[in-house]
């Protein structure tokens, strides 16, 4: 037996990192992506279809708990003045909804400003070389990681 130092299972935890999820909620489609354990890099999941905000609700949870993530970044369309318009009330609406679900799991959830995040997307869809009928199907999720990377990045 040696007599090597441990550390309490939640520092290791938080030195191992968890997975955080971004949405980019939309009114007919919410983007997904995650992060690695490392929390350093963003990476597009899935594109959900948003038939009825309950059922988008369940869906997002199902996938909170199948990744395992401990954090929920949603993205919030802020507008060039500064304000929280119409599509960013909505968005916070459904936020706060998420928040209630996620609560009884000890999960938090917090909002980043979002701006651009679709055209930047799109940008880099075309750089890899998407074509540009494929471009819709994957925008959404791809809207996701770039919020998150910016998420990740701005926390250093």
């Amino acid at each position: 037996m040696g007599c090597g130092f441990t550390r309490p299972a939640r520092e290791a935890e938080r030195e191992a990192g968890v997975i955080i999820l971004a949405l980019d909620v939309g009114q007919a489609r919410i983007g997904v992506a995650a992060s690695d354990e490392s929390e350093s890099l963003a990476s597009p999941r899935v594109t959900l279809r948003r038939r009825s905000t309950a059922t988008a609700l369940d869906a997002i949870v199902r996938l909170v708990e199948q990744e395992g993530a401990g954090l929920v970044v949603v993205g919030l369309p802020v507008s060039m003045d500064g304000q929280l318009h119409g599509q960013a009330q909505t968005t916070q609406a459904f936020g706060e909804r998420l928040r209630g679900r996620l609560r009884p799991r000890n999960i938090p959830l917090v909002y980043v400003d979002e701006t651009l995040s679709t055209v930047r997307a799109e940008e880099r869809l075309r750089a890899v070389g998407v074509r540009p009928d494929r471009i819709r199907e994957r925008i959404d999720a791809e809207a996701a990681a770039v919020i998150l990377q910016d998420y990740l990045d701005g926390r250093t």
